[in-house]
């Protein structure tokens, strides 16, 4: 990796920081370099502003004259009640040089936050990363397709049960493995269940980790009936219209809502929680997904990574992209 892919990839790590509390905005963040040595850094701060370029200059200040800015993504050139345009103030910023990781989707930017900066004098070079691509990847999803990116997590026996023939399920996975889902919650806009999990479980879907308990979701339930209070419905997992602004959904089950999401195409991301039982006869991770040759279940996932949750294992799968 160059000098350049590695600092953006140090940026990306950065916006996690920022992730969901900049909702509505997307989860940017800035490092200036100067001399190889970090002087400042910002990421976008709870409900969106100040963005991370802002942070990132005020930081700064007569330092950047000179140095280097990274940032995630392309700085945003539409005025705003809200703050001014970051393009105008890394274009008044004597900085030397700019390097974005993304290039942004909204027709408001697209292009135009570079070549505002550019005519500034300032050297402005997007160097496409993956990691900015997947720090951004909610608010990517939103702009190309108008939902949210949606991650399905599974918590299953070796055998591919999520519970006992009777609904026995707590607790399939140990205490490690529930506590890295419920900092995976935190990460996101909003989490959603199956009618059936919400009237048979009564689950709370919050953040229950010291220090993050302020950042649980907002809580949805697949049903066209009316959601109860403190909850919001969605009629159908083919049309995520009625979840407008949210950029990263977390769906926990069950099997019938899990087989809905991935039906409809709109899964994104699978995290597997895999505990060392077996059950054997008890109620299945999934429900039938309308698949009708198994020829067509593969080439649909990409595995990504493995980790060890005490006696639990995680497995994450990407959707791969269609061929072209």
């Amino acid at each position: 990796m160059t000098a350049d892919g590695r600092w953006l990839a140090a940026a990306a790590a950065l916006a996690g920081r920022a992730r969901p509390l900049s909702r509505p905005n997307p989860g940017v963040a800035a490092i200036i370099v100067k001399d190889g040595k970090v002087i400042a850094r910002g990421w976008t701060q709870p409900g969106g502003r100040p963005h991370a370029e802002a942070v990132a200059l005020a930081a700064a200040g007569e330092a950047s004259r000179g140095a280097t800015l990274y940032v995630t993504l392309e700085p945003c050139a539409h005025q705003s009640a809200r703050g001014p345009a970051c393009a105008d103030l890394v274009a008044a910023s004597g900085l030397a040089r700019v390097v974005v990781g993304c290039l942004d989707p909204d027709p408001r930017t697209s292009g135009a936050g570079m070549a505002r900066i550019a005519a500034a004098g300032i050297a402005c070079t997007h160097k496409a990363s993956p990691a900015c691509a997947e720090s951004l990847s909610g608010y990517l999803a939103r702009q190309s397709s108008n939902r949210p990116e949606v991650t399905l997590k599974l918590a299953l026996s070796l055998d591919g049960c999520i519970a006992m023939a009777s609904g026995e399920s707590q607790w399939i996975t140990g205490d490690e493995a529930r506590a890295h889902c419920h900092a995976m919650r935190a990460r996101h806009d909003a989490i959603l269940v199956g009618g059936g999990t919400m009237r048979e479980d009564r689950p709370r879907l919050d953040v229950r980790v010291p220090g993050l308990e302020s950042r649980s979701p907002e809580r949805w339930v697949l049903t066209r009936n009316a959601a109860p209070e403190g909850w919001r419905a969605l009629p159908s997992a083919r049309d995520l219209s009625p979840m407008d602004g949210v950029q990263y959904l977390f769906v926990e089950g069950g099997a019938g809502a899990a087989a809905a999401f991935l039906a409809a195409g709109h899964v994104d991301r699978l995290m597997i929680y895999r505990a060392p039982i077996l059950i054997g006869g008890g109620r299945p991770g999934l429900a039938d997904i309308g698949l009708a040759t198994l020829a067509a279940a593969h080439g649909q996932w990409q595995f990504t990574v493995r980790t060890q949750l005490g006696s639990d294992t995680l497995e994450v799968y990407r959707r791969c992209e269609p061929s072209r």
